[in-house]
């Protein structure tokens, strides 16, 4: 999808209102630091960056019946919604850059609902340790940057639910997980009761990060939008450490970036979360530095013409 004549919408979202750590919501700002926009103008892409949204600041509260900074969640991703949604609407591809990993409910649910409306197949990678797929009665610490998948899939609270126009905004087939390797026990019943497809540190040592993509973009096709969703922590801690739960044993530079030049490779990229980067963890900024790499490589950079 991403041609000369794309346009690209850098949406910052700049909270750390999900998360446990603080820090994130200095993320759309160290990825400006690192030129991301510059980055993408010398792909020869249209790039207009829309700035930050605006938002409650996150209180640093209990949990709440199993839920932390509900009411300020949801007022953060709604803000997320409308910033996506208009950007699909004039055409644009949006560029969420978080922030947390809640504000993906905003971003998918928006997606979700322009592809539903034009007869579109919505595909998302989930690049990240972690599944997501808590919710308010099996989450440890009520954080919601760990459930907004089950929230996408319709199974979070009503007030973070049902944004698409369906309870759902996405079917368990739509989304594939890639470089998990961090599960709560009440996550994997999830995973298996729903079906979900999930390509674990394991799976990828044991079949290669080339196999892993190959069948998560196995059905990616000219009907397809494919929405990627980066978490940074899904990369190894040694080469990205500013993020806020890093886990050993997370895929390479080189093997994240296959991933990228792979998703690259179908033309049907349409929309990105980019989340997850603590800059108050970083050193010298090297985690936005290599975040804006790999997005580079996402939007098309390969070594060779191919």
């Amino acid at each position: 999808m991403t041609t000369s004549t794309t346009t690209l919408q850098l949406i910052g979202a700049p909270t750390d209102v999900g998360a446990s750590v603080r820090g994130a919501g200095m993320g759309p700002d160290a990825l400006r630091v690192a030129d991301i926009g510059g980055m993408l103008t010398r792909l020869g892409l249209q790039v207009i960056d829309a700035g930050n949204l605006a938002g409650p600041a996150t209180p640093w509260t209990a949990p709440a019946h199993g839920l932390r900074h509900l009411e300020e969640v949801v007022a953060w991703n709604r803000a997320v919604y409308q910033a996506v949604d208009t950007a699909l609407g004039a055409g644009h591809v949006p560029v969420m850059m978080g922030g947390d990993h809640c504000l993906a409910i905003g971003s998918i649910s928006a997606v979700a609902r322009h592809t539903r409306q034009r007869g579109k197949k919505l595909r998302v990678l989930w690049f990240d340790a972690h599944t997501d797929v808590n919710t308010d009665t099996t989450s440890p610490s009520g954080n919601i940057h760990g459930m907004p998948v089950a929230c996408l899939l319709g199974h979070g609270p009503a007030a973070l639910t049902g944004w698409s126009g369906e309870r759902a905004a996405l079917a368990p087939e739509a989304i594939r997980f890639i470089g998990i390797r961090s599960v709560d026990a009440d996550e994997k019943k999830a995973i298996r009761t729903l079906g979900l497809t999930v390509f674990d540190m394991r799976h990828i040592d044991e079949n290669g990060m080339r196999a892993a993509m190959a069948a998560a973009l196995a059905d990616v096709d000219e009907d397809t939008h494919l929405h990627v969703s980066f978490d940074l922590d899904c990369l190894d801690p040694d080469y990205a450490p500013g993020v806020g739960t890093g886990v050993r044993g997370g895929p390479t530079y080189r093997e994240m970036q296959l991933c990228m030049e792979m998703a690259a490779d179908t033309g049907r990229l349409g929309s990105l979360d980019v989340v997850e980067l603590n800059p108050a963890l970083d050193v010298r900024n090297r985690t936005a530095e290599v975040a804006v790499e790999l997005i580079e490589s996402l939007f098309g950079k390969s070594t060779l013409v191919r």
